[in-house]
């Protein structure tokens, strides 16, 4: 059974950094992508960062450049460093598993797993 627990959120100020991460059990390493999405209450769940099981990686355009997905097989977690965060950045994280290409993940598209989120809070 697979299951994906997130870890990492917390307060910070805004311009600061935050490392969140992806605890994953089951064997999809090697063939599920994994992505990282965000909600805010009353908006839709978005995708920020996808990576595909070749390794290509796709980032939502709010967020290239800032933040950096990395997957690490071997300890089966998915982290995401965040970089000059802010206020915009606040929301719920969630860890995805799903096929197909980054592009495809990060819209959202054939996502089978997900995590039940951690919080992120940028303070002004």
């Amino acid at each position: 059974q697979v299951q994906l627990v997130e870890s990492g959120g917390d307060s910070v100020e805004a311009g600061g950094s935050l490392r969140l991460s992806c605890a994953i059990s089951g064997d999809i390493m090697n063939t599920k992508g994994l992505a990282w999405f965000r909600q805010v209450p009353g908006k839709e769940r978005e995708g920020i960062a996808a990576i595909d099981v070749d390794g290509r990686i796709s980032y939502a355009g709010s967020v290239k450049d800032r933040f950096t997905i990395s997957k690490y097989n071997t300890k089966k977690i998915l982290d995401l460093q965040m970089n000059s965060l802010n206020v915009a950045d606040t929301a719920t994280y969630y860890c995805a598993a799903g096929w197909g290409s980054s592009w495809y993940l990060l819209r959202g598209h054939r996502i089978e797993q997900w995590g039940k989120g951690t919080l992120v809070t940028i303070l002004s």
